[in-house]
C-alpha cells in the first residue's frame, strides 16, 4: 500500500486538507484559519490567545509556544496569563482595540482558556465583558476545560452553568473535527451576537488525536435572515450605560444566538425516525459519541434507526435551545431520552420548553420513567449503559432477537466490569529525583497542608501532610482554623506556579492576620504538573524573597541543593540566610518557633525538567552515576526512606533482597546516598553500558511478514504503562501510521496526574473510514489488543474490563518496576504471579503473551524506554496490529525522537516472536560477566555450598565448618521429626549465614576489593578512567546531626581502595582482643546475635514437631528482619526481637498468640 506524503508541519499548512492533529493542535490551526478566512473576506485582523493552563488544557500553551513561528507571521499573539481572571480581562481589552480609533487592525479575534476551577474564579470578568460585548470584526472564544471525573483535579467540575449565568452561548464539540469546526462558528457567532462564545472542552475531545478535514472551504458561515438587528448593532461600544448593556443582552443578544444557531444548523437531526418515529434521543458533545457507540453495540446504523423509529438530535449549541426546534424534534414521539453527562443542561431546557405543549412526550434522562437514576449526575457516561437503556426501550416496540442478545451481552460485560477488581494499583508518585521528595518532609511532631501541584501527592506519602485548599487559597484556611486549635503552628506547601498565580495574596492575608505559619514556597523552576512550562513573567528566587520580605514576613530563608550557585551580588532582602537541603530539618524547627509568618523558599529544579533540558543540552549533566554495591547492601530500605525516590528498586540476589538504581529513570538527584549504608558509590566519568542492539539490527536476516488482522468496523487497541515512560508516544506513532495509510484513526491519551509515575492508558481505534469511529475510549469487552507496558496497569479493572476472553490479545511486559510504596515499605512486592493468572484468565491462555521487555531493552539499547516499541514489534509480528511495518517505521521517522533505537526496538520485538533465543543471546552484555550474586541457587545443597565458600573467604575454613555443622544438625533433626518437610533447614541455611556474615569494617573492605564490585561496575557502566567516591560514616570521624543526633555520612576519594585492601587482609583480627572495631556496641551485638540464634535453634529443635514446624521456620527466619547498619540496624533489631519473643511464647505454650508490635 503506498503511503501518503506527510510532514509534521502539515498540521499548520493551510494548503493541506487532511491532517492528523491533537485537539490542542486543532486550536492552533483554528487561529491560522480564522486569520486566512478574514483575509479572504477583505479584513486585516489579528489574533490574541491567553489563559491559564490546567487539565484537560494543561498542554495547550505548550502547543501555542511551539507554533509561535507560524502564529507570528499571521499576526497572532500568544500570551500566557498569570491567572485566569487577569487573562480574561486582557481578552476583554482586545475587543476594545478599535473603539478609540487607535487600532492597528480591523479587529482582534481572541481565545481564552482555563480549566473548570479557572472558570469559577473568572465569573466576574465574564459577566462584565459579556455585558460589554465583543467587537464586530473580533469575537471571543472562551474554552472551558472540564474534568468530569477529576482525573487530574481536586474536584470534578462542569462549567456550563457559569456561562449560562452570564448568558454566554455554549458550543459543545464531539471530537477534534468539531473543535475546529465549532471554533470557526464560535468566533462568527461572537461577532454576530456581540456576546462571547464558550467552547466546552473535555479530556475525551481536546486530548484526543484524529485525522480530520481541515480545509478552509469546509465551513460556510451563514448570516441569519430571520433576526432584525437593533439600531447600533450588538457589539461593544464606548460609553455604554450599564443598564443598556443588560437590556441589550436580554432583549436582543439571546435571540441573535438562537438565530445564528438555526441559520448554521448547529443543532441537527441526524436520523428522522422514519415513517413512525417513537423514541427521540437528544444529546451533545462527548455524549453524542457515546450514543453513536451505543448504536454500534446494538448493531444499529442510521438506516436501521429509521426502521426502528429512532430520531437522533445532535445539539451543537447546548445553550440556549430553541423552543421551535425542540417542538419540531418532539413531534409524534412517545419518549425522549436525554443523554448527557453530569448535571442536566439539555434536559431542563427540554422540559421547560416543551412544558404544556400538546402531545408532550415522556422525557427521561437523569432519571427513568419510575424516577430511578438512569444517567446519574456523578461520574461519567458509559456507552454500554446508554446502549442497554436504548435497547430495553426499543424492545417495548419491537421484538428483535438480535437486540435481545446484544443487550444481554452488554449487561454481562457491565456485570463483569463491576465485579472486576484491581489486583494491584499504580498510584501516582513524585518523579525520580523530584525536589519534593525532600522539600515536603516536615520535622517529627509537626504537620503541613498540601497545595495545588505535584506536591499535592505528599498526602499519600506518610509525610504528616493532609488537607488542601483551592488554588491560591493555600494557608488561608489556617487563618480561620488557628484561633480554635491547640496547635500553634503549621507548614503550608505552595508551588512557585501557584505563588505566581494567586498564592501571593494568601501570604499577604496570613501576614495581615498575624497567623503563625511557615510557607514553604517550592521553587522548582517549572510548572511541572502540566508539562514543565516556564513560570509566566520569569519569576526568580530573589524576587520572591524580596516580595515576601516586603510584605512583612518575620523571617525568610532559602534552602537549596546548590547553595553556592547564587552570585555574590544577588540582591537578597536583609536578614535572609541560605542553607543546604541537608539542613532542612533544623531550619524548619527554627522557623516553627518564630511567631507570625515565616517563609522558606526551597529552590531546586524539577527533575523531569532537568531531564528534558539535558536532552536539549541546556542544563548541566553531572558526569557521574550512583551504583549500589549489591554485596554490601543490606536491603534495609533506608535509602528509599531518605530519598523517597522510585529509581531505587529491589534486586533479588542469592544473598537476599538488595537495592539497585534504575539508571534509565535516575535523574541524578543523588539524595539516595544519604541512606545510612556504605554500599553507595558515586562513579565519576561513567556512561551507561549499551548493548549492540541498534548496530546489530542490520546484520540480521529479514523477517517474515505476519498476516495482518482485518478491520471490521473498528479495530481497538489499548496501550498501558507508567506515566513518563513514553506510552503516549506509542499512541502517536500508531496513529500517524494509520494516517499515512489513509485509514480513519482516533487516539485518546488518558494521563492527567498519572504522568507522575501513575497508570497511563492510550486508547487507539482504527477504521477504514473516519466516520466509522465515534467514541474513542474502548468500551467493555471491545479491545482487540492490549499492549501492557506495565503488568500492574495491564492488570487493572480499567483494562481487563475491555478484554474479551478468546478474542483480545494481551502482550504484557513482566518487568517489575515497583511503585512509590516501596520507598516506605522495604518488604513491598508486586503480586506478579497473581497478575499473570488474572490476565491469562481474562484473555485466555492462547492470547496472553508475557515478556520482560524492559530487561531486554536495557541490555540492547542501554535504556528501558526502548521496551515500548519492542512490544509494538512483538504485537505486530503476532498479527495483532492492522498496519504495515513500513507505515509504522515511517511514523517513527516522523516522530523524530531516538529514531534508530525505536526502529531497532520494533525489529527486535518482531524477532522475539520468531526466535526468542536469538534475542536473549543478543541481550547479554557485551564483554560482561554474569553476576554471581544474581545467580540464584536451584537446590538446597548448592545454596549451602555457596555459603560455605563465602564464609571461608569471609573469615576462614573453621568458621565455615561451624556453619555447616549446624546446618547438618538441623537437616537431620527436621528429617527425623517432620518427615517430608525441609523448610526449616533451608531457612536456617539462609539466616544463620546472614548473621555469621555480618558486615563489619573488614567485610565491607573485602567486598569492595575482591573483584566482585569491579565486575558489577563493568557490567553496568562504560567509561575510561572511572573515579570512585565513597559515602561512609566512620564511627570515629562522622559528625552528628544537631537536630537528630545521628551520624552524618562523609565522602572519600578513590584513595580508599588501597586502604580497603589492607583492611580486608586484617580480617583475622575480627572478634579478637586486638580488633579495634570489635568493642563497639554494634559489633558486640552482632557477635551475640549468632550465639543467641544458635541457642534459640537448640530449643526449637528440642521442641520440633510436625504441628509446630511452621513456628520453627518463622523463628529461624527472624534474622531476615535484622537489616542495615548502625542506628538503622538497631531499630530493625528491636522489632525483630519483639516478633521473636512472641513466636517463642507461642512455641512454648503450644497455642497460638498474636505477635506483639515492637514499641
Amino acid at each position: 500500500m503506498p503511503l501518503r506524503d506527510v510532514k509534521l508541519d502539515d498540521k499548520y499548512d493551510l494548503g493541506q486538507r487532511r491532517v492528523f492533529v491533537t485537539g490542542f493542535q486543532a486550536l492552533v490551526r483554528l487561529c491560522l484559519m480564522q486569520k486566512e478566512l478574514d483575509r479572504r473576506n477583505g479584513l486585516n485582523t489579528a489574533g490574541f490567545v491567553t489563559g491559564y493552563r490546567g487539565s484537560p488544557l494543561g498542554g495547550l500553551d505548550s502547543q501555542f509556544l511551539r507554533a509561535r513561528p507560524f502564529l507570528e507571521t499571521s499576526d497572532i499573539r500568544f500570551q500566557g496569563g498569570i491567572n485566569e481572571d487577569l487573562a480574561a480581562t486582557a481578552v476583554w481589552g482586545s475587543q476594545q482595540a478599535e473603539l478609540r480609533g487607535e487600532g492597528k487592525y480591523d479587529g482582534v479575534f481572541a481565545m481564552w482558556y482555563g480549566k473548570g476551577p479557572g472558570v469559577d474564579r473568572t465569573g466576574d470578568v465574564f459577566r462584565h465583558a459579556n455585558f460589554a460585548g465583543s467587537a464586530k470584526h473580533g469575537g471571543v472564544l472562551a474554552l472551558m476545560g472540564d474534568d468530569h471525573t477529576a482525573e487530574s483535579s481536586t474536584t470534578a467540575h462542569q462549567s456550563e452553568y457559569h456561562f449560562i449565568d452570564v448568558m454566554v452561548p455554549i458550543l459543545n464539540p464531539a471530537g477534534v473535527q468539531e473543535v475546529l469546526d465549532y471554533g470557526l462558528y464560535g468566533w462568527a457567532m461572537s461577532r454576530y451576537t456581540g456576546a462571547w462564545t464558550a467552547l466546552k472542552t473535555m479530556h475525551e475531545t481536546i486530548e484526543s488525536t484524529a485525522a480530520i478535514d481541515a480545509s478552509l472551504e469546509r465551513i460556510n458561515i451563514v448570516t441569519p435572515e430571520d433576526f432584525r438587528m437593533p439600531e447600533g448593532g450588538l457589539n461593544i461600544r464606548l460609553g455604554d450605560p450599564i443598564l443598556a448593556q443588560e437590556a441589550r443582552l436580554h432583549d436582543f443578544k439571546r435571540d441573535a444566538m438562537l438565530a445564528f444557531v438555526r441559520a448554521n444548523k448547529l443543532n441537527r437531526t441526524v436520523t428522522s425516525g422514519g415513517r413512525n418515529p417513537k423514541i427521540g434521543i437528544i444529546t451533545t458533545g462527548k455524549s453524542y459519541l457515546d450514543v453513536r457507540q451505543a448504536f454500534d453495540e446494538l448493531g444499529i446504523d442510521e438506516i436501521r434507526c429509521n426502521e426502528l423509529g429512532i430520531r437522533l438530535y445532535k445539539v451543537g449549541c447546548a445553550w440556549p435551545l430553541s423552543r421551535q426546534e425542540l417542538a419540531e424534534f418532539a413531534q409524534n414521539l412517545d419518549l425522549i431520552i436525554v443523554v448527557e453527562e453530569k448535571r442536566s443542561l439539555l434536559e431542563v431546557q427540554v422540559r421547560e420548553e416543551l412544558y404544556g405543549t400538546a402531545n408532550q412526550p415522556i422525557c427521561i434522562g437523569k432519571k427513568d420513567e419510575a424516577g430511578n437514576w438512569l444517567f446519574p449526575v456523578k461520574g461519567a457516561l458509559d456507552p454500554n449503559d446508554v446502549a442497554i437503556c436504548l435497547g430495553e426501550r426499543l424492545l417495548k416496540y419491537h421484538h428483535n432477537d438480535d437486540i435481545i442478545r446484544r443487550v444481554a451481552r452488554l449487561k454481562e460485560f457491565q456485570r463483569i466490569a463491576a465485579e472486576t477488581k484491581d489486583v494491584a494499583q499504580r498510584i501516582p508518585y513524585f518523579c525520580s529525583g523530584c525536589p519534593h521528595n525532600t522539600s515536603t518532609v516536615v520535622p517529627e511532631g509537626m504537620r503541613a497542608y498540601a497545595g495545588i501541584g505535584c506536591h499535592y501527592m505528599a498526602q499519600w506519602m506518610d509525610r504528616s501532610t493532609l488537607g488542601y485548599t483551592h488554588m491560591g487559597g493555600e494557608g488561608a484556611n489556617w487563618i480561620g482554623e488557628a484561633p480554635f486549635s491547640n496547635r500553634k503552628h503549621v507548614f503550608q506547601n505552595l508551588g512557585d506556579g501557584t505563588y505566581n498565580h494567586s498564592g501571593y495574596m494568601a501570604i499577604r492575608a496570613a501576614i495581615a492576620s498575624n497567623t503563625n505559619i511557615t510557607y514553604k514556597i517550592l521553587f522548582n523552576d517549572a510548572v511541572a504538573m502540566t508539562g514543565g512550562q516556564a513560570n509566566d513573567g520569569g519569576l526568580t528566587v530573589p524576587q520572591v524573597a524580596r516580595q515576601v520580605a516586603a510584605e512583612g514576613a518575620k523571617r525568610v530563608v532559602v534552602v537549596t541543593d546548590e547553595p553556592e550557585k547564587y552570585p555574590r551580588a544577588t540582591a537578597w532582602p536583609h536578614g535572609l540566610t541560605i542553607h543546604h537541603r541537608d539542613d532542612l530539618d533544623a531550619v524548619q524547627r527554627e522557623l516553627a518557633e518564630i511567631p507570625g509568618v515565616t517563609v522558606l523558599i526551597y529552590d531546586q529544579t524539577c527533575a523531569a525538567e532537568k531531564r528534558r533540558r539535558r536532552k536539549r543540552h541546556t542544563f548541566p549533566d553531572p558526569d557521574k552515576r550512583v551504583i549500589i554495591n549489591e554485596l554490601v547492601c543490606e536491603g534495609c530500605g533506608d535509602c528509599g526512606i531518605k530519598s523517597n525516590c522510585v529509581s531505587v528498586q529491589p534486586l533479588e540476589t542469592e544473598w537476599g533482597r538488595k537495592r539497585t538504581i534504575d539508571q534509565s529513570s535516575c535523574n541524578k538527584d543523588f539524595s539516595c546516598i544519604k541512606g545510612f549504608c556504605p554500599s553507595f558509590i558515586t562513579v565519576h566519568g561513567a556512561t551507561l553500558k549499551k548493548g549492540a542492539g541498534v548496530a546489530a539490527d542490520h546484520d540480521l536476516a529479514p523477517l517474515p511478514e505476519p498476516k495482518l488482522p482485518a478491520i471490521e468496523h473498528t479495530y481497538n487497541i489499548i496501550v498501558t504503562g507508567v506515566g513518563g515512560t513514553g506510552i503516549v508516544t506509542v499512541g502517536g506513532i500508531l496513529g500517524m501510521a494509520a494516517h499515512l495509510e489513509g485509514k480513519g484513526v482516533g487516539v485518546l491519551d488518558m494521563a492527567g496526574l498519572a504522568q507522575k509515575g501513575g497508570a497511563v492508558f492510550s486508547h487507539i481505534r482504527f477504521a477504514e473510514k473516519p466516520e466509522d469511529i465515534h467514541a474513542i475510549r474502548v468500551a467493555a469487552g471491545r479491545a482487540d489488543l492490549v499492549i501492557g507496558g506495565d503488568i500492574v496497569v495491564a492488570g487493572t479493572q480499567k483494562v481487563l474490563a475491555t478484554v474479551k476472553t478468546g478474542a483480545t490479545k494481551m502482550v504484557v511486559n513482566t518487568d517489575e518496576f515497583l511503585p512509590g510504596e516501596f520507598t516506605r515499605n522495604a518488604d513491598f512486592s508486586l503480586p506478579t504471579e497473581r497478575l499473570k493468572r488474572t490476565i491469562v484468565t481474562d484473555a485466555g491462555r492462547d492470547n496472553a503473551y508475557f515478556i520482560d521487555a524492559s530487561r531486554i531493552a536495557n541490555a540492547l539499547f542501554g535504556q528501558s524506554i526502548g521496551a515500548n516499541m519492542f512490544m509494538v514489534g512483538y504485537a505486530y509480528q503476532l498479527g495483532a496490529i492492522p498496519l504495515s511495518a513500513a507505515a509504522i517505521e515511517k511514523a517513527i521517522d516522523l516522530n523524530g525522537e531516538a529514531v534508530a533505537m525505536n526502529k531497532a526496538a520494533f525489529h527486535w520485538g518482531r524477532r522475539a516472536v520468531i526466535d526468542r533465543a536469538v534475542v536473549e543471546a543478543a541481550a547479554k552484555p557485551v564483554g560482561g560477566i554474569e553476576s554471581d550474586a544474581e545467580h540464584l541457587s536451584t537446590s538446597f545443597d548448592e545454596s549451602v555450598e555457596r555459603r560455605v565458600k563465602f564464609l571461608t573467604a569471609y573469615q576462614n575454613a573453621a568458621y565455615a565448618r561451624r556453619y555447616r555443622a549446624l546446618i547438618d544438625k538441623v537437616k537431620a533433626v527436621e528429617a527425623d521429626r517432620t518427615p517430608g518437610k525441609c523448610g526449616l533447614a533451608d531457612t536456617v541455611a539462609r539466616y544463620l549465614f546472614k548473621l555469621m556474615a555480618y558486615k563489619d569494617e573488614y567485610e565491607v573492605a573485602r567486598l569492595y576489593t575482591d573483584g566482585s564490585f569491579a565486575r558489577q561496575v563493568a557490567n553496568e557502566f562504560d567509561g575510561d578512567n572511572l573515579r570512585f567516591e565513597f559515602h561512609l560514616a566512620p564511627p570515629l570521624l562522622a559528625r552528628r546531626d544537631k537536630a537528630t543526633g545521628l551520624p552524618r555520612k562523609m565522602s572519600f576519594g578513590p584513595w580508599l581502595f588501597p586502604a580497603f585492601r589492607v583492611l580486608a587482609k586484617l580480617k583475622f583480627l575480627r572478634g579478637t582482643a586486638l580488633d579495634p572495631f570489635g568493642r563497639s556496641l554494634e559489633r558486640r551485638t552482632e557477635r551475640k546475635l549468632i550465639g543467641d540464634y544458635e541457642a534459640m535453634l537448640d530449643e526449637v529443635l528440642a521442641r520440633l514437631t510436625a504441628e509446630n514446624h511452621h513456628l520453627a521456620v518463622a523463628l529461624a527466619a527472624i534474622p531476615e528482619k535484622i537489616r542495615g547498619f548502625g542506628h538503622v540496624k538497631q531499630r530493625h533489631l528491636a522489632a525483630a526481637k519483639a516478633d521473636e519473643a512472641a513466636l517463642l511464647e507461642q512455641l512454648r505454650a503450644g497455642a497460638p498468640v498474636l505477635l506483639k508490635a515492637a514499641e
